[in-house]
């Protein structure tokens, strides 16, 4: 035998073992029993997760030629893999013993990224699974697994691409946020796409709204989140002409100014909140394929509602939207949202249409931690985006259009996740506020819309200060930077405010209002307030300066008035401690004083103004004609919630009157005397001094009988002329024009320097 022959002879040898050992494998591979391998999988699967893992029903493994490869990388088969009834088990502190449960899983495995040390699994199906999650106290929970650590890293990387799963349930319970929920899910039929499924939201939602605001402001919210969504469609068509990429940057300039992912013209329509005059959904958009329903209680709310998904989780691919719906009823706090969810493996990111329904926000502190004043019932909707990220998520409240009672809201907010606290910033705006839905922020509302927000506060029967408390614990879970403007603000139709602004801030506890101004009346009105509620009690500081504000302007329909030149001009600079309105006026430190200068009063004006004690006393001194004012002054100071006047003047044509005594913030109660004193000849019908007494809820005014008014303001000179000094800055405040305040302080000084000379004298 020749070595040629020898060396062919031997490799036809290897050729045929080699065909034989690869036949004998595949024979192996396509007939071997992998239900024998279970007991080694499920040992193995158990000690890499750290927890049981069991394969209870068949496993098998099949081959078929991948999807997508071309070439000769298509004739290399991949392995599919199957398996039925399989669970992995909880912790054994868990309450139930397992954590996921499934039916079937599917998935196949490529090849030859093996040989690059990868693992890379195209797609996971999932049949029926059963999740089951929990979390203790201590922070415990069973999603978190103990994988076996090794010293060395691996050189392996496993890359899963989707996962798509069929109905299934998943149950949540929280000792931390006391929750305890249970989610259905299951397939819908047929495939939704997303633009069909924001037309029925958005029915549904502002149905919702009209439940709360009233159909009339639900029309008008509606009303204006249509007149955006066009206004965002001409934006796109624009930019779609102006660009020769065409419809594609229409529809990315379209998500992008109304609030929609850039996957399709139909989830542009879902964020910009545009009705069925909208462009339609395209075929290829994100459609919804499973429906969900949940129940059960959040941090002790409870909850319930329905919702859609997507059908294939997309992983590995970041711009694949994933969307999401839902609608969901907490308590009596009602929110939707219609969208698409980024990246949902690392949860990058989420872009929603948001609608937003409830009794009070202040409500939403119990499910979301962000402090909000009470107010009336309200509804909201607008686009909401988030990053998320480690302690340090950020979400957008973008552009959103709301009712607040009878008022309209508007303008953007901006959550951030941060250390200390998070914060809540941005400016709003409302064209249109309505005096009285201001009232549930200082508990100065009707015990019907108390009761309409669940406050249980009693408001006492016999107090008029509102006693309901200041929640101080929630500021110090949020710190706040917001900017209001309300362009006009309506007391009554006859009396509208302009130009309300004020900047709220809030920091560790410390609730700041400066300023907060407005126009009234042709004048100005401007406020600081700062409440430091990091400690117990609370303490305030307020300033207020009112300037020029017009008597003709401040009762239009007033006729008495319509003749009336004159204008207020007041300050006041208070400080104080207390929980409450109530308790912060009965600790009040500081001063009060106003001017108001050549007005015409009548009764009707006090009824009209709803001054009963000074109706009476008006009536008892003036019957039923109507009174020139001069001159009126004003200046008490408060100790601990007592004032006493200094000046409590009035100078008419007929006379000059004066009060004095103290008024009680305590236990509001007044204890005055009003003293009339006839001018020169003049007949002036009353000339006992009058009292009001009793409490600010029911006061009473009567003649003083024992006593006789002094004549023509012979002492009113020496008891006034030293507290009027502090009155002299508000006679002109920034003009040098004169007024008839000056000239009772001119008559006052010289009767005081007459006297002061005859006393020398003697």
């Amino acid at each position: 035998m020749t070595l040629t022959r020898a060396i062919g002879k031997s490799a036809a040898w290897i050729v045929g073992i080699v065909a034989v050992l690869i036949a004998a494998a595949g024979v192996f591979l396509f007939t071997f029993d992998w239900n024998r391998a279970k007991p080694w999988v499920n040992e193995q699967v158990s000690a890499a997760l750290g927890r049981p893992f069991a394969i209870n029903g068949d496993l098998k493994v099949g081959w078929r030629r991948p999807d997508g490869e071309t070439g000769w990388r298509a004739w290399v088969p991949w392995p599919s893999f199957s398996a039925t009834q399989l669970e992995i088990g909880n912790p054994d502190w868990a309450k139930t013993p397992k954590f996921v449960t499934l039916d079937a899983a599917h998935f196949d495995l490529a090849i030859l990224p093996l040989l690059a040390h990868e693992i890379v699994i195209p797609s996971i199906d999932v049949v029926n699974p059963a999740v089951d999650l929990e979390r203790l106290a201590d922070g415990r929970n069973t999603w978190t697994f103990q994988f076996k650590q090794s010293s060395q890293p691996s050189p392996w990387k496993v890359r899963l691409d989707s996962f798509g799963f069929a109905k299934g349930t998943v149950t949540y319970r929280d000792a931390i946020t006391k929750a305890d929920l249970t989610v259905a899910i299951d397939t819908l039929g047929q495939p939704i796409p997303l633009g069909d499924v924001l037309k029925e939201q958005e029915q549904t939602s502002r149905a919702a709204s009209a439940q709360r605001v009233g159909k009339h402001g639900a029309a008008q919210l509606s009303a204006k989140a249509n007149a955006e969504a066009a206004s965002s469609a001409s934006a796109a068509q624009a930019a779609s002409a102006a660009s020769p990429a065409g419809a594609s940057t229409a529809s990315s300039v379209a998500s992008a100014s109304s609030g929609a992912s850039v996957s399709s013209a139909s989830t542009a329509s879902a964020a910009s909140g545009a009705s069925a005059a909208a462009a339609p959904a395209k075929p290829s958009g994100p459609t919804y394929a499973f429906g969900l329903k949940v129940d059960g209680r959040y941090k002790n709310v409870p909850i319930s509602g329905t919702g859609k998904l997507g059908g294939v989780l997309a992983i590995q691919d970041a711009s694949r939207p994933f969307p999401l719906q839902a609608d969901v009823k907490a308590g009596d706090t009602r929110l939707a949202i219609v969208g698409t969810l980024t990246d949902p493996m690392h949860l990058a990111a989420i872009d929603l249409r948001l609608w937003l329904q409830g009794t009070s926000m202040s409500h939403l502190y119990q499910l979301t931690g962000i402090t909000l004043p009470d107010t009336p019932p309200y509804a909201t909707e607008g686009r909401l985006i988030g990053n998320f990220k480690r302690r340090a998520s950020t979400f957008r409240y973008e552009n959103f259009n709301g009712r607040v009672g009878g008022s309209d809201l508007g303008g953007t907010l901006v959550y951030e996740q941060r250390e200390p606290r998070p914060k809540l910033s941005g400016e709003l705006v409302s064209n249109l506020l309505q005096f009285s839905d201001l009232a549930p922020v200082i508990g100065a509302d009707t015990a019907a819309s108390k009761a309409k927000r669940g406050d249980t506060t009693h408001q006492p029967s016999t107090r008029v200060l509102p006693v309901e408390t200041f929640r101080t614990d929630r500021w110090r879970a949020l710190d706040t930077d917001v900017k209001f403007t309300g362009r006009k603000l309506v007391k009554s139709a006859n009396l509208p405010i302009t130009n309300l602004y004020t900047h709220i801030v809030m920091q560790d506890g410390v609730l700041s209002l400066e300023p907060l101004q407005f126009g009234v009346a042709g004048g100005t009105l401007a406020t600081t307030a700062r409440l430091d509620g990091s400690g117990t009690p609370l303490k305030g500081r307020f300033t207020v300066a009112a300037r020029h504000l017009k008597l003709k302007q401040l009762f239009p329909t007033q006729k008495v008035m319509q003749s009336a030149l004159g204008e207020i001009n007041g300050d006041a600079s208070l400080s104080a401690t207390g929980n409450s309105p109530a308790a912060l006026a009965a600790t009040s430190n500081g001063e009060v004083k106003a001017l108001v200068t050549d007005g015409r009063i009548s009764r009707l004006l006090m009824e009209a103004a709803g001054l009963n004690v000074a109706n009476v006393v008006y009536e008892k001194l003036f019957g039923n004609n109507d009174v020139k004012i001069n001159c009126a002054a004003i200046d008490f100071v408060a100790t601990n919630g007592i004032l006493d006047p200094k000046v409590f003047a009035l100078d008419t044509d007929d006379a000059l009157i004066n009060v004095d005594g103290p008024i009680s913030l305590r236990d509001e109660t007044l204890d005055l005397k009003i003293h009339p004193h006839t001018k020169g000849f003049r007949i002036f019908s009353l000339r006992s001094p009058l009292y009001a007494k009793g409490t600010f809820k029911n006061p009473n005014v009567g003649v003083d009988a024992t006593a006789l008014a002094l004549r023509a303001g012979a002492m009113v000179g020496l008891g006034l002329i030293n507290p009027f000094a502090a009155l002299i800055p508000l006679i002109a405040p920034s003009n040098n024009r004169d007024v008839p305040c000056s000239e009772l302080f001119g008559q006052m000084n010289a009767k005081a320097a007459q006297r002061a000379a005859a006393k020398a004298g003697k």
